[in-house]
């Protein structure tokens, strides 16, 4: 059996097709190319707007021409990552997908399901001839993973909905009615090189097999971090065995918790074997530290070669005091929403450029405006303090709750009719592209739903098979509802 043999069919049939077209964000031109072709295949019209999103209009089935303009809203682009031992590009190759039990998931990389399977109900909507429904506008967005580009650009008059679906929600049973907002802060050290000091012993430390997972709908699960670790292990190596880094890389994307890292160092060679006795005991002690949290944790330590060079000294001692001190995880929680993670901060990686720089990327959320800004401001000032050159991003708006909104109630009966029981109704810590809606529609009324997704921005993506038929039935029972 293959996906396309699941069911709601045609659904399963649109994601197997998507998953197919390479999607990296900011690298979207295949997957816009086939919503184009997708459009005029079926005799739908679609329009383009300047930055690449794509807008895909049916009209109302008949004796629903009089019913407001729905808006089903996703994300074109996929969050590419990838077990380390896996050959795998993401620009040019097809994901491998396969049937696990009751859930789908990818052959050692991400799946695409965020958020392929809400392009693909989508897509199933507009094709499908025997559902019920006032006018549809489908809209995809560009570069939501790594900027919410298309929804900051987002051209003039491309949307005429009066109610947005977003599709880009991860747990069944749930409907979002807000998010974080979130902004970015990059610092940059500029290093020079030193001579290979004489009677050095190098290693390369390790981490790795971490579960990592979503910045934001993952931050509170007590998940480690990789670049804390090996951080943590150079910190303590500085200083008591005087320690010379040579190398550092750890992470990937800046919305999601790092699952591998490591450094290349050395201690002189008479600390050599003290130095590994303290390794292993700083491995075990940080094994027992995230046993409940991380149960395949991975460090190791594997002697290296000498390097040509090292990092200059100011520069090795600024970098790790400040990747050990900057805060990561959570820093609030909510009391207006109990169990809502209000703040937090996401040390998402450290990069060697080529270019005598590190850059370190790290990712700061909250539903509370002026909270946002306080923890990039913490990150800004531990950087700055170590010398860095500091940097953000423009940040992006929260989505703030509208309890009283008609489309939520809809939907909340809806769920009740079909299932009989009472979804939950929430905010959730992510950022979804619907605060920046607000600001171009500031009528719009909004939900989101989704089937449930596990491991999402890791390989260990996965989407669970029977959710997928009630997200299908609540979405097409909600624009037979809506008036």
């Amino acid at each position: 059996m293959t996906i396309r043999d699941l069911e709601p069919k045609l659904v399963w049939e649109q994601f197997d097709d998507i998953t197919r077209v390479p999607r990296p964000s900011k690298k979207e031109g295949r997957i816009i190319e086939f919503l184009v072709d997708f459009a005029k295949k079926h005799n739908l019209d679609y329009r383009k707007d300047a930055i690449g999103n794509v807008v895909i209009r049916k009209e109302a089935t008949a004796g629903f021409e009089s019913r407001p303009i729905v808006v089903l809203q996703s994300h074109m682009d996929m969050v590419c990552e990838k077990n380390s031992d896996v050959e795998f590009d993401f620009e040019k190759d097809a994901i491998r997908t396969r049937i696990d039990g009751d859930w789908v998931r990818a052959e050692g990389t991400t799946l695409g399901a965020d958020c392929g399977i809400g392009m693909a109900a989508a897509l199933a909507v507009l094709i499908d001839p025997n559902i019920q429904h006032g006018p549809i506008e489908a809209l995809f967005t560009v570069d939501e993973e790594t900027g919410l580009t298309g929804a900051f650009e987002l051209g003039d008059d491309m949307l005429k909905g009066k109610y947005l679906i977003n599709l880009d929600s991860e747990d069944e049973g749930e409907i979002f009615i807000g998010c974080a907002g979130g902004i970015d802060t990059v610092a940059t050290f500029r290093y020079t090189t030193e001579e290979t000091p004489k009677n050095y012993s190098f290693f390369r430390a390790d981490v790795s097999d971490l579960l990592g997972g979503h910045s934001g709908d993952d931050i509170d699960k007590g998940r480690a971090n990789s670049n804390k670790i090996v951080a943590r292990l150079l910190w303590e190596a500085s200083r008591r065995y005087e320690m010379r880094m040579s190398y550092f890389c750890g992470g990937n994307l800046r919305n999601a918790i790092p699952r591998e890292a490591y450094a290349v160092f050395g201690v002189p060679t008479r600390f050599k074997g003290d130095f590994v006795k303290y390794f292993n005991v700083f491995a075990e002690d940080v094994r027992n530290e995230f046993r409940h949290t991380e149960p395949n944790f991975r460090i190791t330590l594997n002697d290296m070669p000498e390097p040509d060079s090292v990092l200059d000294m100011t520069t090795q001692t600024a970098l790790v005091d400040a990747l050990v001190g900057v805060p990561n995880g959570v820093v609030a929680m909510s009391f207006a929403v109990p169990g809502l993670v209000e703040t937090s901060t996401n040390l998402a990686s450290v990069k060697f450029d080529g270019e005598n720089r590190i850059v370190v990327t790290s990712s700061q959320r909250s539903s509370v405006e002026s909270a946002k800004t306080y923890v990039m401001q913490m990150v800004d000032s531990v950087f700055t303090l170590a010398g860095a050159e500091v940097a953000h991003s423009d940040g992006y708006p929260g989505w703030a709750p509208n309890p009283e909104s008609e489309l939520l109630n809809v939907t909340v009966s809806s769920y009740k009719r079909l299932f009989g029981v009472e979804p939950k109704v929430r905010a959730i810590h992510a950022g979804l592209e619907c605060g920046l809606f607000l600001e171009k529609y500031p009528d719009l009324e909004m939900v989101s739903f989704g089937p449930t997704l596990r491991g999402v921005h890791s390989p260990d993506e996965r989407l669970e098979i029977a959710t997928v038929r009630k997200f299908w039935d609540l979405l097409t029972d909600v624009l037979v509802k809506i008036e």
